[in-house]
């Protein structure tokens, strides 16, 4: 059935999502930050975590930012085709949205409108937008602001189909160890698997959107998951990058069809505050 959706319902879904989560992490990655913290094997490693879990709880109750580098927003729409968007244009609205976040959340403003010039855009956006249509009639809002720290540790693996799972493992190893305390660990780690260039960056992306606790529908890619995160923790990296046994929270994979010639794989890094938040309209 038919239904009308006035994005400003939009616009205020994605200010109020990037409000709360730069202020509080969704519980499933608060969860297994203080689960960690009873886990690792390093005192030093201990104390990093126990001192994130106070910062968070310090976030929630003060109502300011977990880190002062409350990102570049990150905003997926999926839209059931029956919905009849109304008002003003869809991506005006996303815009709004972030930018009313950024400024009476009182969130860094950390935008260029030009990747050469540098010049500050004042108010974090223009934001990354993802639309998808779906089936239905609703508008799901998934809202992920993710700061450069990690993301600049990100890479992308153009693979040939003969190096299989070992050149996979390989590629996510090799981002995790080059990344080491760059990207504020411990890490949740987003991966791609498939695709092509742009898809398997844009799965390792919404890989990071995940329930940390999920496992890939994919049974193969299920194992890599569990197999990859018992790795990347044996590394010693450890909270902070300063030595232990907790390295990551979680391995993320997504995963979808490729061409015969090709193995795209992708690795988002996401330092341990992995902000997410979601609303059906």
């Amino acid at each position: 059935m038919k239904r009308a959706v006035d994005t400003a319902e939009i616009r205020e879904a994605v200010k109020s999502l990037l409000m709360d989560v730069n202020y509080k992490l969704s519980p499933d990655v608060a969860s297994a930050i203080t689960s960690a913290a009873d886990t690792e094997k390093s005192e030093l490693g201990k104390k990093v975590l126990s001192t994130l879990t106070e910062n968070l709880k310090v976030a929630d109750e003060e109502q300011i930012p977990i880190c002062q580098d409350t990102g570049m927003a990150v905003v997926f729409l999926e839209i059931g085709q029956d919905v009849e968007l109304m008002g003003e244009y869809l991506e005006d609205a996303v815009n709004a949205g972030v930018r009313e976040a950024y400024t009476e959340g009182y969130l860094r403003k950390s935008v260029v409108s030009d990747p050469i010039e540098r010049k500050n855009s004042g108010d974090n956006t223009p934001a990354i937008i993802h639309t998808r249509i779906v089936k239905g009639n609703q508008v799901t809002v998934t809202c992920a602001p993710k700061g450069f720290g990690s993301e600049n540790m990100s890479r992308v693996f153009m693979l040939k189909p003969a190096q299989g799972i070992e050149g996979v493992k390989a590629a996510v190893l090799e981002t995790v160890k080059a990344a080491g305390p760059n990207a504020c660990p411990p890490f949740v780690v987003g991966v791609g698997i498939g695709g092509d260039f742009e898809k398997s960056a844009l799965m390792a992306k919404q890989a990071l959107t995940r329930e940390i606790d999920s496992c890939s529908e994919v049974q193969w890619a299920a194992d890599l998951e569990t197999e990859l995160l018992s790795e990347i923790n044996a590394l010693g990296i450890g909270p902070a990058g300063l030595g232990g046994s907790v390295t990551a929270l979680a391995v993320n994979i997504n995963t979808y069809a490729t061409h015969i010639a090709g193995l795209p794989v992708a690795v988002n890094m996401c330092c341990h505050v992995d902000r997410h938040g979601k609303v059906v309209i």
